[in-house]
């Protein structure tokens, strides 16, 4: 007598009963299995792109916007600060060393951050091909970049104004890419790296042209309204209202002109500063907001804020997730009953036929295991397919390199629950099958 193969089909006769069951279990499973491999996911990604920053100093606003910008470039900065100004914090005795960070451009939606080499250092990247930026103009781009652009080593580009697809495209200026990053996992991965130098002068090279526009404008506006007033008007009024514009021409000029000479005034996205010792989380902070224009902000305390408020997000999906198995939980355990309830001759005739009365409790409990494993594996279905959906979105949106890992801990855990849960949902059918009167069950046919 195959007990296993007679559990499977005690399990198909119903299949409204069993696929509803199944399907409770699987939804329960795949939604916990989900927040578990996102919170974990996010947790070692934002951990490992916060490695060797300890503050993060940009314009006054949001601090969790400043982190986000700054360190994991998915969030619109906060401002620009002044140079000057950085490099008067960096000579604080409790700071050990500042990387700048300079953007406003991108290139296929990749931001381009102007820095120096202490910031791919940062992160132990590793050129794959080629070497670090070094001139004028010069990148070094991610590997993610490389691998969604198809830029490779001498090719050369032309960025976009706006850390988003479609802005005014510098095509006066066009970046040569000198190498290219191994692939590290960190944001790195998305970004395209110069120096400041470039960063800057393309910046006051498109202001500049923007304040030649002015002139321009002022000019066509002046031959305007001297053609309209000509017919009533002197020459002496002429010469001065020509005079006026004139004046007003040469102002516009003379800002386009000046446009290249605030060198000592140039400004810089962000800051990310290391501290010498613990001393420094304790008194800069509070000297940048208190005492100056821009505004510090910790990664460990905004992004401890950031879980805090997932976490409790995730808990809820999890407690729903757990009603919802428990929910199924149920259903199996109604569906077992009710099915036993209709098959008690079967069950006496089967102890008739010399089953023991050990046979005829894992029969029982077959059902109810079979139905909850195939239920978490359907689940663990669901949740790489939640896992897929969530990487294409954040790749789409974020160009955020998502990759769903294999089984994690907690669902060994998940998995010991769902088993226990089919367990506890067969144990009052398996008792009523443990305890069936042979002789009533036969007669009452």
């Amino acid at each position: 007598m195959n007990i296993f193969r007679l559990s499977i089909k005690n399990i198909t006769a119903k299949p409204l009963s069993t696929g509803l069951s199944l399907l409770l279990l699987s939804l329960g499973v795949g939604l916990i299995s989900l927040m578990l491999h996102l919170d974990q996911h996010l947790k070692a990604q934002m951990n490992s792109n916060i490695r060797g920053i300890d503050m993060v100093v940009g314009a006054k606003g949001s601090p969790l916007q400043l982190i986000l910008s700054a360190v994991f470039q998915v969030d619109v900065p906060t401002g620009n600060i002044q140079l000057s100004e950085a490099n008067r914090l960096l000579k604080n005795r409790l700071v050990e060393y500042g990387i700048p960070l300079s953007y406003g451009d991108s290139y296929g939606g990749f931001r381009i951050v102007g820095t120096d080499g202490r910031y791919p250092e940062n992160y132990a990247m590793k050129l794959q091909e080629g070497r670090l930026w070094g001139e004028f103009m010069e990148v070094t781009i991610g590997a993610a970049v490389a691998r969604k652009t198809g830029l490779g080593i001498g090719d050369r580009f032309h960025g976009s104004h706006g850390l988003g697809e479609g802005g005014h495209v510098h095509d006066d200026h066009a970046y040569l890419i000198t190498g290219i990053f191994e692939p590290s996992g960190t944001v790195v991965d998305q970004l395209i790296l110069t120096d400041l130098q470039s960063v800057w002068d393309i910046h006051s090279h498109h202001g500049a042209h923007e304040v030649a526009d002015k002139v321009r404008e002022g000019e066509n506006e002046k031959d305007h309204h001297a053609h309209e007033d000509k017919p009533k008007e002197n020459k002496s009024h002429g010469h001065q209202e020509g005079h006026h514009h004139g004046d007003e021409a040469n102002h516009l000029q003379e800002e386009a002109g000046a446009s290249h000479s605030h060198e000592a005034d140039k400004e810089i996205t962000a800051l990310l500063i290391k501290f010498k010792n613990p001393l420094g989380m304790v008194q800069l902070p509070r000297l940048v907001n208190e005492h100056t224009n821009m505004q510090a902000a910790l990664p460990k305390y905004e992004l401890a804020k950031l879980f805090s408020l997932m976490g409790m997000a995730t808990s809820t999906l999890k407690m729903v997730a757990f009603i919802v198995i428990l929910v199924s939980g149920i259903s199996v355990f109604i569906s077992l009953y009710l099915g036993l309830r209709e098959r008690s001759y079967e069950m006496a005739l089967l102890r008739t036929f010399g089953a023991s009365r050990g046979q005829l409790l894992g029969l029982v409990f077959q059902e109810g295991v079979f139905i909850a494993v195939a239920g978490f594996l359907l689940g663990l279905v669901f949740s790489r397919l939640g896992l897929w959906v969530v990487g294409w979105l954040l790749k789409s949106e974020y160009h955020y390199e998502f990759y769903p890992s294999g089984p994690i801990l907690g669902e060994g855990y998940l998995f010991a629950v769902t088993l226990a849960i089919g367990f506890l949902s067969a144990l009052i059918p398996a008792i009523s099958v443990y305890r069936i009167d042979i002789s009533k069950s036969l007669s009452d046919v």
